[in-house]
């Protein structure tokens, strides 16, 4: 009697740089979910940062790729470096996270394995003359060589396109677990030096010029005209962190990295992400799966992961200190209505971006490359 195997699970390589913040987030998510669904899973990574130790814990193989953030220093070396990882671990699917390891990996592969490429907001947003040009003239010729191109939403998608990116798109929201993230637990208001009464403000976010903590500190001025009891809380470091402290007045204060967020976010009256570009941002749907209502820049993906009716209330344009201002103060008045904002905030969560769907929408991408039916490669998804 001839009997028909049922084909392994994929293995599944994913090569990032950077290793912290939400992109971190977004992979250390990721492992868990597919080594839940049975899948074999690397990760490709420097060894600094929390990424490493975290999917270490997971039980995930952790193949050390010396890489640096910027896309030109070291990469003759990197290449090679990942090129013996993949020879190594001979993946079936390849998904690369950020520029820097979609520019690698791409290079590396050059569509010879299935490849998805996640850019969790585009390069040529961050920089600008020569170098944007430079990474939008590779954006559009690198994309022959993904597979699949995962935008995070709708406007980054629409993004790449109206720069003439021509890829094989599919769109996978970023989710937040929500076992994890939940108003019921420790609050930042319980730890000394938090202030327990007055109108709190959180930030959560790597302290660079992507997030706008630059705006939101000069903003922070006109707030306290008008409400000189209100508090900010900066919560993350990064490579702004010394220049903040120098334009920060005495009613800022800086925590400094956390290795959990949710109690600053359950502390929150209100939770600020002044960023300057995005795909979506993780801290803001963190924040609201806490029941936190929140004030973001409209930037791609911040009106999609609000619910439509807050959307006028809860953006302000991007680098505009004085429009930010007006904003904070605005909501901070209504103390009464940000709690019904907050509740609206999670409901919006629960039902968009549950970390659950947005695995399960990856591993059908998977089980699309590779020609698997979608319950072969997906965790079982129970309420």
């Amino acid at each position: 009697m001839h009997v028909t195997s049922a084909p392994l699970p994929p293995r599944v390589l994913h090569v990032t740089q950077p290793v912290d913040g939400g992109v971190a987030r977004v992979v250390s998510d990721l492992v868990r979910r597919q080594r839940a669904a049975g899948m074999q899973v690397s990760v490709a990574c420097p060894g600094s940062g929390g990424l490493a130790r975290q999917v270490e814990a997971l039980g995930c193989e952790v193949l050390e790729w010396r890489a640096v953030r910027s896309p030109a220093r070291g990469l003759p070396g990197e290449l090679r470096r990942l090129a013996d990882v993949i020879a190594r671990t001979r993946p079936d699917v390849i998904h690369a996270h950020s520029a820097k390891a979609g520019l690698v990996a791409r290079l590396v592969v050059r569509g010879r394995i299935p490849t998805v490429f996640q850019p969790h907001a585009w390069s040529f947003e961050a920089v600008g003359g020569m170098g944007a040009r430079l990474a939008l003239t590779w954006e559009r010729r690198a994309a022959r060589w993904a597979s699949r191109l995962i935008c995070v939403s709708r406007a980054e998608q629409d993004t790449g396109e109206g720069h003439g990116i021509a890829g094989r798109w599919r769109l996978v929201p970023n989710g937040v677990d929500l076992e994890r993230f939940h108003p019921d637990g420790p609050s930042a208001r319980e730890l000394p030096g938090v202030p327990a009464t007055g109108p709190l403000v959180v930030c959560v976010g790597r302290l660079c010029r992507q997030k706008g903590q630059d705006v939101l500190v000069a903003a922070w001025e006109e707030v306290l005209r008008e409400l000189p009891q209100a508090r900010l809380l900066l919560v993350g470091d990064g490579p702004d962190a010394a220049r903040l402290r120098a334009a920060a007045p005495p009613s800022v204060t800086f925590v400094g990295a956390v290795e959990d967020p949710t109690p600053w976010y359950r502390a929150a009256d209100l939770t600020v992400l002044p960023s300057r570009w995005e795909g979506i941002a993780l801290a803001p749907l963190e924040a609201m799966g806490c029941g936190s209502p929140v004030l973001l820049t409209d930037v791609d993906g911040a009106r999609e992961s609000l619910p439509p009716q807050l959307a006028h209330t809860c953006l302000a344009p991007p680098d505009d200190a004085p429009a930010l201002a007006r904003a904070l103060v605005g909501l901070l008045r209504d103390a009464e209505g940000l709690p019904a904002l907050g509740r609206a905030a999670r409901r919006h969560v629960r039902a968009q971006h549950d970390v659950r769907r947005t695995a399960a929408a990856v591993a059908d991408v998977y089980g699309e490359l590779l020609g698997l039916e979608t319950n072969e490669c997906r965790e079982p998804i129970t309420t």
